[in-house]
């Protein structure tokens, strides 16, 4: 169940007063509920606290690359293009968090919020109360001390600054994957991709020009290798930083070329950001619906303001007719923390929103803008910021950080925060750190090779041909099971994409394994060829070699990712032909 709540006079610039409508019943909260939340609001702006029992977990908090369970943590939901530490930074901030104690919560705010996972409250106890520790053993392991986040007296305290009040949506729900369901929900529910955006997909060096886009196509099918979407980096643009959204001359038969394409059977997909240059043709008509500073020269056009987010998508249009059935939106996230590009926090915009909240909101601003401009043609995009309520976008987050593990957890959050993430391949050290990428990738929500800076496939460096061709054929065959799971995604909020603890409530130790629709991930790491694997009760089938294992915990060898379903319950195939389009 969906409770909600105001207090204090809320801001007016917040997630949803632009997402979707709501597809959940919202009640008011009842006295029981609110009487655990204390509000106050002051200065530093609104605080919420309420109490943290035992050794609650708490997850979410949006695309968090460096920790699972953030229980202990201090966690500030800033817009950063590069998270380095656990401390909250995202490429998609979301103030929604889910515990392992039948509850969660939501904080409708497009301010840096802060949550405090479990500090100690002081909640005016006498010396004579604390006669329990006078007789406690003194610890020498200060390690041992600092990694013990339970506390007695923990409380989640919530600070948003600047405002005056917020609306909290609590949720209640019987398992995690109830309450995460219905937190999507709130947001109108899960995208549903086309079927070409449940294959593969794969990004041009940036450097092309269009005879090499079209030797790169071909020679992938000549390769036989399964693949649907065929991405341009910046290159095709006459201007990139800021961006033109005009054709280069590197491209003088774009059109033949997109029509090309589309006879091969690639789905063509742009790169581009938000900061208009003043070549763009929109640039005048965006002048007046644009912050007062610049980016690289250009424009950062207002897309709160639904003309401004028409001239934009009128241009964008164009691109559309001729062929164009996606795009990769960089650079909207910003990078105030680690490179110093991007507009200042403090940035006015003509709606009155200023730069926090625009950092918070451009990536869900955005995707309505060039979902406006594709009209009715589907499509499934990439972008590089999201952010609260955004499940029915078909967007799907990637990163300029490269960690395998770092990727891994990014696979594993995005479940709880209603976001999509392709831990997207690009440069490999070895045949094995490109393989278990690959395998990784294609077990996410959208199988991703972005090659922008090689010149060739990046599976030629190690003769891996055949083991890309095995794991794309396998992500073809099993569109229609991954179908299934987007439709669930849409009707009913569930995750295609989640961790093990959304399912299993005693798997929240397990941090390195994931389900992919009803599937279990475990995917082993490069330089690695064995690991141990933790399944539930019950019987289960490897995909790969069909041997059959029990639940429980055991070690495993193999040259493959280990992904097993419950016996009896074999995803549903196709035959790869079926969607090969030579």
């Amino acid at each position: 169940m969906i409770y909600k709540k105001t207090f204090g006079t809320p801001e007016r610039f917040v997630p949803t007063a632009f997402a979707p409508e709501p597809k959940a019943e919202i009640a008011l909260m009842p006295d029981e509920i609110a009487e655990k939340i204390a509000f106050s609001a002051g200065k530093r702006g609104v605080k919420l606290t309420l109490a943290l029992e035992g050794d609650t977990a708490v997850y979410g908090f949006g695309l968090q690359m460096k920790e699972i369970n953030h229980r202990g943590n201090k966690i500030t939901l800033r817009c950063n293009a590069d998270p380095s530490s656990r401390t909250g930074d995202s490429h998609a901030p979301v103030p929604f968090f889910v515990t392992d104690k039948g509850w969660g919560m939501y904080v409708d705010t497009a301010r840096n919020a802060v949550f405090y996972c479990g500090s100690e409250l002081n909640r005016g106890l006498k010396a004579a109360d604390f006669e329990e520790y006078a007789e406690s053993e003194f610890v020498d392991n200060t390690r041992d001390l600092y990694a013990d986040k339970t506390r007695e007296n923990a409380a989640l305290t919530i600070e948003v600054p600047l405002a005056e009040g917020v609306d909290v949506y609590y949720f209640t729900g019987e398992s995690i994957l109830d309450i995460v369901s219905q937190y999507n929900m709130l947001g109108g529910g899960g995208c549903l991709p086309p079927d070409w955006g449940l294959g593969n997909f794969y990004r041009c060096c940036g450097r092309f020009n269009e005879d090499e886009v079209l030797e790169m196509a071909k020679s992938i099918r000549d390769q036989r290798i399964p693949c649907d979407m065929l991405g341009l980096e910046p290159g095709w643009q006459t201007r990139v930083y800021s961006c033109s959204y005009v054709w280069s001359e590197k491209f003088p038969h774009h059109k033949e070329l997109l029509q090309k394409l589309t006879d091969m059977g690639y789905k063509v997909n742009l790169w581009e950001h938000f900061f208009v240059h003043p070549t763009a043709p929109v640039f005048d008509a965006l002048l007046p619906f644009s912050a007062d500073y610049y980016v690289w020269h250009g424009l950062v056009p207002d897309l709160s303001i639904q003309e401004a987010q028409d001239i934009y998508a009128s241009h964008q249009r164009t691109l559309v007719e001729e062929g164009v059935y996606g795009f990769k939106v960089d650079e909207c996230d910003g990078s105030d923390f680690t490179g110093g590009w991007s507009y200042p926090d403090c940035a006015v915009f003509p709606s009155g929103m200023d730069g926090e909240q625009f950092h918070h909101l451009a990536g869900m601003l955005g995707a309505q803008t060039l979902l406006k401009a594709m009209g009715e043609r589907e499509t499934y995009s990439e972008i590089r910021a999201m952010g609260a309520l955004c499940s029915s976008y078909p967007f799907v987050l990637y990163s300029d950080l490269y960690d395998f593990d770092d990727y891994l957890r990014a696979v594993i959050n995005s479940g709880f925060s209603g976001l999509l993430w392709s831990p997207e391949v690009r440069q490999c050290s070895s045949k094995s750190d490109l393989v278990r990428r690959i395998q990784l990738v294609a077990f996410s929500a959208q199988s991703l090779v972005n090659a922008w800076n090689y010149d060739h496939q990046p599976w030629l460096d190690f003769e891996a041909a055949n083991e890309v061709r095995e794991m794309f054929e396998m992500r073809m065959r099993l569109v229609p099971y991954i179908r299934k799971a987007f439709i669930r995604y849409k009707e009913k909020g569930v995750p295609p994409v989640r961790s093990l603890v959304c399912d299993y409530e005693n798997a929240r130790h397990i941090e390195d394994e994931f389900i992919f629709g009803d599937m279990i991930v475990a995917p082993i790491r490069p330089e690695e060829n064995e690991r141990e694997v933790w399944l539930p009760e019950g019987e289960w089938v490897m995909l790969f070699d069909k041997k059959e294992y029990a639940g429980g915990t055991f070690n495993i060898s193999t040259d493959k990712i280990p992904v097993f379903y419950r016996k009896g319950k074999e995803p549903e195939t196709a035959e790869v032909t079926q969607f090969l389009p030579f």
